[in-house]
């Protein structure tokens, strides 16, 4: 009958959608908008350059890279797309924006190989090195 009475209050069940919402810090997202810019411009450099003025004449290996730095700077665009939306200085949705930017950047380089290499096999026959 005499239980002790506890004078805490009861345990508060938390839901996600009642957390605060957690934030980039300050320069974030310009460096990530910088970042993208600086790589969407390289590509489309690059494809100026493997386009027009690259040595000899196409193939279906050229297609290949082309293929893949088409897809790079599609990934890179949206990265920038999302960059620039409001809702990329909450944390979560800054990480879906970096996964697509260094998505992005690891088929740009696959890009680069293999326009690498396939002007390495027209100039020099089927050697990379």
């Amino acid at each position: 009958m005499n239980e002790p009475v506890s004078h805490e209050p009861p345990p508060v069940t938390r839901f996600p959608q009642d957390e605060p919402a957690r934030y980039t810090p300050d320069g974030y997202r310009a460096g990530i908008i910088t970042a993208i810019s600086v790589l969407v411009g390289f590509s489309l450099a690059f494809l100026r350059y493997w386009g027009f003025e690259a040595p000899g004449s196409w193939s279906w290996h050229f297609v290949i890279s082309t293929a893949l730095m088409l897809v790079s700077m599609l990934m890179q665009l949206i990265a920038l797309f999302r960059s620039l939306q409001v809702e990329d200085h909450e944390i979560p949705h800054y990480r879906v924006t970096v996964r697509w930017f260094v998505w992005g950047v690891v088929v740009m380089v696959a890009g680069l190989v293999f326009a690498a290499a396939e002007v390495s096999r027209v100039a020099h026959g089927f050697r990379v090195f």
